[in-house]
Parts: structure tokens; C-alpha cells; sequence
């Protein structure tokens, strides 16, 4: 029975050391950063892959363009 309340004892002072490092952490900023770098990143991917779709385009055209006027001259 005794080994009951030393277990009881450390896990409640282990919770309560997570909680003050927790509230220490939240005061000093580190939870308030809304979006993640995990998550910007995923949105930069995209505006990225939609340069280059768009750089690809570009090029696409300007071969065809050159294309056109190699045959008609």
C-alpha cells in the first residue's frame, strides 16, 4: 500500500512540474505563433508551383512563337 501513495505522490508532483514549465513557455511566447512553419510551407509550395506552371507557360508560348516565324520566313 505504501508504494500506492509514492506512485500517487510522484505522478502528481511530475504533472505539476509539466504544468509550471507549461505556464512558464506560454508566458514567454512560445505558443503564439498561429501558423507553423509546418504549414507555411505548405502554402509556399504551391504559390511556387504556380510560378513555375506559369514560367513553363511563358516558355511554351515563346517556342511557339519562334517556331511560327522559323516557317514563315
Amino acid at each position: 500500500m505504501d508504494i500506492l501513495y509514492l506512485m500517487i505522490l510522484c505522478s502528481v508532483s511530475l504533472a505539476a512540474v509539466f504544468l509550471v514549465v507549461f505556464i512558464i513557455y506560454a508566458r514567454k511566447g512560445q505558443f503564439e505563433d498561429d501558423e507553423s512553419p509546418a504549414v507555411r510551407i505548405l502554402f509556399d509550395s504551391g504559390e511556387i508551383k504556380d510560378k513555375k506552371d506559369a514560367q513553363d507557360e511563358k516558355k511554351e508560348k515563346e517556342e511557339i512563337k519562334s517556331k511560327f516565324e522559323d516557317k514563315s520566313e
